[in-house]
């Protein structure tokens, strides 16, 4: 299968290492200045430092080549995006009127500016036509890229298309599920991403393992109330692209969002987090669009409401806990 991943940072690097074992991969990456690196060391030093690309692995920084490696190859190929997030409506823009063959999105987030969830921002891009569909579950790009197994889950309402993704990605040590539930999964990947910061915030603090359980569980209850609200299914909630990536991005020590709550907890800015990681933490750029909606939705988000307040409300990180404790006793499948 001919396969191009659009986007060469950790994620899209390491999808690419993966997926070059087994089809004719080609990465992109928007700037000659980036992309030269990996062309002359065959590895990613910046993004992903220490993983060696494949030979067969073929590099690029010109989209036109990109879509070409695939738009030729009829119903046999998979153009996968690999940006963050606030990169999607831009790429999808420079995608009009090109041949685009099967798209899907490994990007996981709320667009901060509108509020809207990848699917719809392709949609008003690119139409409604195009057989489109999320990649998404419990996956660091730095064990992907070293072979460790883990279990994604290919999303679309494409049926064609769900098994096109799986064909394509699952084997070797990655194992793939399909789902017709786009916005479940994504609902699901986005706002872990803020939960896993009130995890690190309370990690930091040494809250202790029974706090961050009792956090998880009810950070799941805010994922599936506005999930469900949007018109996500409940069991998506309990799979892979919900408990599933909750569970790893607020323990593991890989998580960038965690990063930011551990640091949080020590008394630096955002802005000295920010600088300092070097990467995309959707949680931050997803938290107060995130809040909005639900404060639209009439949805009950109180953890992610003190993610906000702490990221961009100067509130004190033990000051918030003070607050969620505070609340008025509920029952607890409310």
């Amino acid at each position: 299968m001919k396969i191009s991943i659009l986007g060469a940072g950790a994620w899209g690097t390491a999808m690419a290492i993966a997926l070059a074992e087994r089809h004719d991969v080609l990465l992109w990456g928007r700037f000659e200045s980036e992309m030269r690196p990996l062309i002359e060391r065959r590895e990613n030093p910046h993004f992903l430092p220490g993983f060696a690309l494949p030979d067969n692995l073929r590099l690029s920084f010109s989209l036109d080549e990109a879509v070409a490696h695939v738009a030729g190859a009829g119903g046999d190929a998979l153009l996968i995006v690999a940006t963050p997030v606030a990169g999607l409506r831009p790429l999808s823009r420079q995608l009009r009127g090109k041949p685009v063959p099967n798209l899907v999105w490994l990007c996981k987030g709320f667009e901060e500016a509108t509020g809207q969830l990848p699917h719809q921002i392709v949609a008003a891009e690119l139409g409604s036509d195009l057989p489109v569909g999320a990649l998404s579950g419990p996956s660091f790009a730095q064990e992907v890229a070293q072979g460790l197994p883990c279990a994604l889950v290919m999303a679309s309402e494409s049926a064609a298309l769900r098994q096109l993704g799986v064909a394509g990605v699952h084997g070797g040590n990655i194992r793939v599920y399909s789902s017709d539930d786009v916005v479940g999964v994504e609902v699901g990947g986005a706002v872990k991403n803020i939960l896993a910061i009130a995890a690190g915030v309370s990690d930091g603090l040494g809250l202790g393992m029974n706090a961050r359980a009792a956090l998880l569980t009810r950070g799941l209850a805010e994922i599936s109330r506005l999930g469900l609200a949007l018109g996500g299914h409940a069991e998506t909630f309990m799979g892979l692209t919900g408990a599933g990536d909750l569970i790893l991005t607020c323990t593991g020590s890989l998580s960038r969002n965690r990063t930011v709550g551990l640091e949080l907890a020590k008394g630096k800015t955002l802005e000295t987090i920010v600088a300092e990681l070097g990467h995309v933490a959707e949680g931050v750029n997803c938290a107060r669009a995130v809040c909005e909606l639900a404060a639209r939705l009439g949805v009950e988000m109180p953890i992610a409401n003190a993610v906000a307040g702490v990221l961009f409300g100067g509130v004190a990180p033990r000051d918030v806990v003070g607050r969620l404790l505070a609340r008025n006793s509920k029952e607890e499948s409310a």
